[in-house]
């Protein structure tokens, strides 16, 4: 009851966060910027990166000596679930971001399965991210990338869902820790970003952390590509492994793979109609989750989500 007491707390304080950055960030917003979209978008989990993945970049519209701050909202639909996530982003003298965000899953036929009734998951995330080298793109024309170390701390209200979870010894808490490499090659308007993430995260984290077979930290590579089509548009793609911890677990509850965990993938188009706003579109395939009460279908839809950075 207690952890259920927190959660709502925190949920109220990102709420008040994100509402707080979304009103009262214009008069205090970076006074030169960025030039557009080379600070990224915002992560289902609220660091400045890709749609699925952090880059090395410091999220906002922020440069040097700047304090610059962020608002995002992000829509996930697929056959079977819908996900909602939004957060407040701070930056620093383009060295430090300081991330807030909620994640809000439906678990649809899942949630009916294994309840009886509707059920949301609700995760909570803090993140801190700083720069460790280099600068994507001042150094552009040279061979290194931006390098930056970050991690995100998660805590999961799994309402009903919780004492499933505890019997497939999965935790309601978590910290990712994760190094990532951004190179952005300015004349040809590419950019390539790889991410290497420590976690014991399910789905992400929505499905809790570890497991009573796998309680492990395990490293998973993440990449991104986009390529710049002109000063204010994107397309371009993304790959996250993810750790399959609950399978075995689930196996030796009598589900055999019905608890099996895929990769994560999407192929996205972002748009930035001024300086300030962007709004991304994406294809994503998240692969299966929950097969066993999903018919092990693959799940795949699409991702929209809009940013307001100063």
């Amino acid at each position: 009851m207690e952890a259920i007491v927190m959660n709502q707390q925190q949920s109220k304080w990102i709420k008040a966060a994100v509402l707080s950055t979304a009103v009262f960030c214009a008069p205090v917003w970076a006074s030169t910027g960025k030039l557009v979209l080379t600070g990224g978008v915002s992560t289902v989990e609220g660091a400045g990166g890709g749609g699925i993945t952090p880059w090395a970049f410091i999220g906002t519209q922020a440069t040097e000596k700047e304090l610059g701050f962020a608002a995002n909202l992000t829509q996930v639909e697929t056959q079977d679930y819908s996900l909602t996530t939004y957060g407040a982003t701070v930056g620093w003298n383009e060295r430090v971001e300081f991330s807030l965000g909620e994640q809000v899953l439906d678990t649809g036929i899942t949630g009916t399965a294994l309840t009886g009734a509707g059920l949301d998951l609700k995760q909570q995330i803090v993140g801190v991210k700083v720069r460790v080298f280099g600068d994507g793109v001042l150094d552009s024309d040279t061979w290194y990338p931006q390098v930056a170390v970050g991690l995100q701390h998660k805590t999961l209200d799994a309402a009903a869902l919780e004492p499933t979870l505890t019997s497939l010894g999965a935790d309601d808490s978590g910290t990712d820790f994760y190094v990532t490499a951004t190179k952005l090659f300015l004349k040809q308007g590419v950019l390539v970003n790889g991410t290497l993430r420590a976690t014991k995260g399910n789905q992400n984290g929505l499905l809790g952390f570890g497991s009573n077979t796998d309680d492990s930290y395990e490293l998973m590579p993440e990449i991104s590509v986009a390529k710049l089509l002109n000063h204010n548009l994107a397309i371009g793609a993304e790959y996250r492994m993810m750790p399959n911890n609950l399978e075995a677990a689930g196996r030796n509850a009598g589900l055999n793979s019905g608890l099996r965990a895929d990769d994560w993938m999407d192929l996205f188009v972002a748009w930035a109609p001024t300086k300030n706003l962007s709004l991304t579109a994406a294809y994503v395939d998240l692969g299966r989750i929950v097969p066993a009460t999903t018919d092990g279908r693959s799940q795949t839809g699409f991702y929209l989500s809009a940013q307001l950075a100063f």
